[in-house]
């Protein structure tokens, strides 16, 4: 048993994509991200080098993933107990794991680590994962309709984008490359009142079956207005008819009111973790 890492994506990819995929739900982000990397080059998420990092068990099998991609946290999937533990041990030993920061994992394991880290650490957010059970209409339904975005929009998502990162303390910042991505394939949805955008959701391309949710962003002065209900449904039914499955997001557990948007849309809870950061 034991955690092999790299900076290789092609050797991340051909040894744990398969056991990574193989559980979608649960691996959504470790999917999504490293779809990215492949697309816009290992440098995508930021200037340093990503990790990588596969748990092969003792049947010789390799049976999860890790990666980390600086400035963000080291982001964990679906993990067995005894691959977590070891990994307590690799974030003290392996010199490629010494510059991170922070942890996003499901919340036991997220409190294994900590426990084990050696640094004292804060939470920085509690998150569920919500799947989609039976879509629900908007109830009412807001004034305005959905469109796709349009190359013309970049600069109004590049501001929202960067207005979302702030406020859930993402260290991301909006890449004009990877909104164009979206663009292209219809992976941004505005939601217009009266000719003028007023909020946006996004959805990423379907990997092993599933797609995910987000952003969503609505402006300060139009919250209130069921503008982010209204344009999660026309994601959700865009991230469908794209061909998923699955249809999942994220929300931050300490806000009720997005919580409550997406269960009313037919959203069930599947999974909650924790993103910490060292301090």
């Amino acid at each position: 048993m034991t955690w092999t890492f790299s900076n290789d994506l092609a050797a991340y990819q051909a040894v744990a994509r398969p056991a990574v995929a193989a559980q979608p739900v649960l691996n959504t982000v470790l999917l999504t991200v490293a779809d990215s990397l492949e697309r816009r080059g290992l440098h995508a998420h930021g200037p340093a080098d990503p990790v990588f990092g596969w748990w092969t068990g003792p049947d010789g099998a390799v049976s999860g993933g890790v990666l980390c991609t600086p400035p963000f946290p080291l982001l964990l999937g679906a993990l067995p107990p005894e691959a977590v533990l070891a990994l307590s041990a690799a974030l003290v030993s392996e010199p490629l794991l010494a510059g991170v920061a922070g942890i996003d994992a499901r919340s036991p394991d997220a409190r294994t680590l900590a426990g084990a880290w050696g640094k004292p650490v804060r939470v920085v957010e509690e998150i569920r994962l919500y799947r989609l059970d039976t879509l629900a209409a908007p109830d009412p339904r807001p004034a305005g309709r959905a469109r796709p975005a349009r190359e013309a929009d970049l600069a109004l998502l590049l501001e929202w984008v960067e207005e979302f990162n702030r406020e859930v303390d993402s260290p991301g910042t909006a890449s004009p490359t990877a909104l164009r991505d979206r663009i292209a394939y219809g992976g941004f949805l505005l939601w217009e009142h009266a000719g003028t955008p007023v909020s946006v959701a996004g959805f990423s391309r379907p990997i092993g079956s599933a797609s995910r949710i987000g952003p969503v962003y609505t402006p300060p002065g139009e919250r209130g207005r069921g503008y982010a209900t209204g344009v999660t449904h026309a994601a959700t039914e865009g991230a469908r008819a794209a061909g998923a499955r699955e249809v999942l997001l994220f929300t931050d557990l300490a806000n009720p009111t997005s919580n409550g948007v997406y269960q009313r849309l037919g959203y069930v809870p599947c999974d909650d973790r924790l993103r910490l950061e060292a301090v």
